[in-house]
């Protein structure tokens, strides 16, 4: 039995198996107040969609989604999507996002919103992810993203823990620089969570690390990544 209660905040890791979480507004909150991204909302269900300045762009929230494909990005001319499931981590789904406005030529806060230039390869080497044939795949063995070149998908993003449901797709025109800044969010080490956000399989099947975000006697993420280092089978 766990020692946690619903709203304890927890820090968890690795980030891939701590669920969404609860930043929606770093998803639409930059766009909307910072570059002036239109919003539509509807209380009802939930459903939400922006649109760029210029009509180019939009991304669309549905949490009822039946598939649970939660958010979509599509560009036109050319067209291009970006699709990610309600496991995807939100600060994942965050970097993507808040990079759109670059792509269209807006500038601003290009310094506080980075769109990272080292290559995937490099990436998955800075945190233990190993690289063969193309794809590049967790310290775990669960989490992967494969590249597809050939097919309108060309980038994939996947656990095994999520019944085959991709954690991201990226189809063949979308620009790398999408694929490197999730990539880049998805595989940092850890996170903080409440308890009762994180995925189930990583609350109750051990197939993650989950310690207090307070009340520890030293810095409570220093001394998350100790017990990363002693807790035997636990990889970042």
């Amino acid at each position: 039995m766990t020692s946690h209660a619903p709203d304890d905040r927890v820090i968890v890791s690795p980030r891939y198996m701590a669920g969404a979480g609860d930043r929606l507004a770093d998803v639409f909150g930059p766009l909307i107040h910072l570059f002036g991204w239109s919003a539509q909302h509807d209380a009802a269900t939930g459903y939400t969609t922006i649109d760029s300045p210029d009509g180019s762009m939009f991304i669309d929230f549905d949490p009822l989604q039946p598939l649970g494909r939660w958010w979509t990005i599509a560009h036109h001319e050319p067209y291009w999507d970006v699709r990610f499931s309600r496991q995807a981590p939100l600060e994942a789904v965050a970097a993507v996002t808040q990079a759109l406005p670059q792509l269209l030529g807006d500038t601003r806060h290009a310094e506080r919103i980075p769109i990272t230039d080292m290559p995937l390869n490099q990436l998955a080497e800075l945190n233990d992810w190993s690289v063969e044939d193309g794809v590049l795949t967790s310290p775990d063995g669960y989490c992967h993203l494969l590249p597809t070149p050939d097919e309108d998908i060309a980038w994939r993003a996947e656990h095994t823990f999520f019944e085959k449901q991709p954690l991201a797709t990226f189809t063949r025109d979308a620009p790398e620089g999408l694929v490197r800044n999730f990539f880049a969010h998805l595989t940092e080490p850890a996170v903080e969570r409440d308890f009762a956000d994180i995925l189930f399989s990583t609350r109750y099947e051990h197939s993650g690390l989950i310690t207090p975000a307070g009340g520890a006697a030293i810095n409570p993420h220093v001394d998350h990544a100790l017990a990363q280092l002693v807790s035997p089978g636990r990889r970042r």
